[in-house]
């Protein structure tokens, strides 16, 4: 169920790239995008590209690797409103996460989120609904079951500083017999500094509780960031490392890893 539930902490990492890769946008500019990229309902395209990799599934040390494919597309309803289209859709190679069960290998269940969210204010924020959708390949890979429930995010920006929550409840509402109810609390606090030079440090934890397991799941991530461009393309770079402080039984233990390319296309 973890799979299915998991959303984006955004952050990026610097390579090492030439001068000439980095013209195109100034430092200010780039310093700006880099704080949008910390909003989760900025009015942004951006298609991030996010991989984790995680291990010590079950008694025989299991492992994933998920690339989470994740565009962001807001849409101006009028001078006062947007509305933003977040998905999330993971690609996961799994090796025995559940005992000796072998590789699985496809897509997982969707995540699709849309925000209604004021365009102007001090404080940003977002609700509407999320749904669940199971285009998972494999039983092992989803929770072969349609989910729907509230989502919201809330922050605030004051100089380098972004500090917020995004959160979001799935209930199952359809889906194959047989297979368990989806009933999830997922929350995401998220803090994050971004300097003049576009690096961005964010820590955050994206903490799903099971209601119906009665179990949690705390990955705590810490992630740096930069922000470049690429002739006129504007890309972050992230890594970062995640530390699992709870898990379900038989879910990931110990220290896992997160890489993350997002390409951004402002308006």
């Amino acid at each position: 169920m973890n799979v299915v539930l998991r959303l984006l902490a955004i952050g990026v990492l610097a390579g090492a790239l030439p001068a000439a890769a980095q013209q195109g946008a100034s430092s200010s500019g780039q310093e700006d995008l880099a704080k949008q990229l910390s909003n989760p309902i900025a009015s942004l395209i951006s298609v991030p590209l996010q991989f984790n990799q995680d291990s010590g599934y079950g008694p025989a040390d299991g492992s994933r690797s998920e690339l989470n494919i994740q565009p962001v597309m807001p849409f101006s309803i009028d001078p006062e409103w947007n509305l933003i289209s977040r998905t999330i859709l993971p690609v996961t190679r799994q090796e025995d996460v559940a005992g000796h069960s072998g590789v699985q290998f496809g897509l997982g269940d969707t995540v699709q989120s849309l925000f209604l969210s004021p365009s102007k204010g001090s404080l940003i924020w977002g609700v509407g609904p999320v749904f669940l959708v199971p285009t998972a390949t494999e039983d092992g890979l989803g929770s072969g079951k349609w989910g729907m429930g509230p989502t919201g995010v809330v922050l605030k920006q004051s100089g380098p500083w972004t500090a917020g929550m995004l959160a979001n409840h799935i209930w199952s509402v359809a889906g194959e017999a047989g297979r368990s109810e989806v009933n999830a609390t997922f929350l995401q606090p998220f803090v994050s500094y971004t300097t003049p030079s576009a690096w961005t440090y964010t820590l955050n934890t994206e903490s799903t509780y099971d209601w119906a397991g009665e179990s949690w799941a705390v990955p705590l991530n810490a992630v740096v960031s930069k922000l470049v461009t690429i002739g006129d393309q504007p890309v972050s770079l992230a890594a970062g490392l995640r530390y699992w402080a709870e898990s379900p039984r038989g879910g990931p233990e110990g220290v896992g890893f997160r890489f993350v390319v997002t390409f951004l296309f402002p308006k």
